[in-house]
């Protein structure tokens, strides 16, 4: 099955007999608050024109726990994932499409999530709200409730130890910034750098000017350059674990299954015994 869809593709199954259910997961990273200026208002995006039939969804509040030990977007709990989910009509048996404003983070962190929670049929519009030719609604839908419950365990996760292990028998993706992995500049997180063995590989590389994932050949080819194997065990980690499922979803667009360490550098960071490597070495 693919992992995204094109605006045309998707413009076709909405208007069949079997439309997919609609996330509109529109999300910034932002340091505005620091600084003092408001963030991102994503629920106020989408209430200024969204897909027609899309649901707003929070990334947040609804696809991340509260800020922590374990991260700045931890693993929701479950049980109110999954609630948030059935509210806006996710069903097992109905396929999902998940969108944003183009930069495809958060909607990869949906797509993710309902795939770790065990739905069998979830894709990402590929460029994002950006991509999309047709008509926007200012409506906002109440669709009725879906069925799906989270059974978690279908994608791979890692912890800070599985993130730490995997640097050195397999091979664990950075996605963030290279000047982050470098740590040259830390916007965000206590201290810079990186996991020690990890590779920079920044997501923005993945993807064309236009937001669009580059085609899959080409996407394998760089994972391959960057020590990916056929038959090796490769995993991703960012900032807090949105970025990085972008990355996931990149690979599982160029045929390389990956796991996905959540709490990322938010976590890894936060705890001044684990060991922090800087420079473009990976050691």
């Amino acid at each position: 099955m693919n992992a995204i869809i094109t605006a045309s593709e998707l413009a076709g199954e909405l208007a069949g007999a079997h439309p997919p259910v609609l996330l509109d997961v529109r999300w910034q990273l932002s340091t505005a608050k620091a600084a003092g200026a408001p963030p991102f208002d994503g629920r106020a995006a989408y209430g200024a024109g969204h897909l027609p039939g899309a649901v707003y969804v929070d990334l947040d509040r609804e696809l991340a726990s509260a800020p922590g030990a374990s991260g700045r977007h931890p693993l929701p709990d479950v049980a109110e994932f999954g609630a948030a989910m059935r509210r806006a009509g996710v069903s097992s048996g109905r396929p999902v499409v998940a969108y944003d404003g183009g930069q495809g983070w958060a909607a990869a962190r949906a797509w993710w999530l309902l795939r770790w929670a065990g739905h069998p049929n979830v894709r990402v519009l590929d460029g994002g709200l950006t991509a999309w030719e047709g008509s926007l609604s200012t409506d906002v839908p109440t669709p009725a409730e879906g069925d799906f419950a989270p059974a978690p365990g279908a994608a791979d996760l890692l912890d800070a130890d599985g993130a730490a292990a995997l640097a050195r028998s397999g091979v664990l993706f950075d996605a963030r910034a290279g000047e982050r992995y470098r740590g040259e500049v830390e916007p965000i997180d206590r201290v810079g750098g990186h996991i020690p063995g990890a590779v920079s590989a920044p997501t923005t590389a993945n993807v064309a000017a236009d937001g669009r994932f580059l085609p899959a050949g080409e996407l394998r080819a760089r994972f391959k350059g960057l020590g990916a194997a056929e038959d090796g065990a490769v995993g991703v980690y960012c900032g807090s674990g949105v970025s990085g499922a972008h990355e996931v979803l990149a690979l599982a667009v160029a045929g390389i299954p990956a796991a996905l360490y959540v709490g990322s550098w938010s976590e890894w960071s936060s705890d001044p015994d684990r060991p922090v490597a800087v420079g473009p070495d990976p050691q």
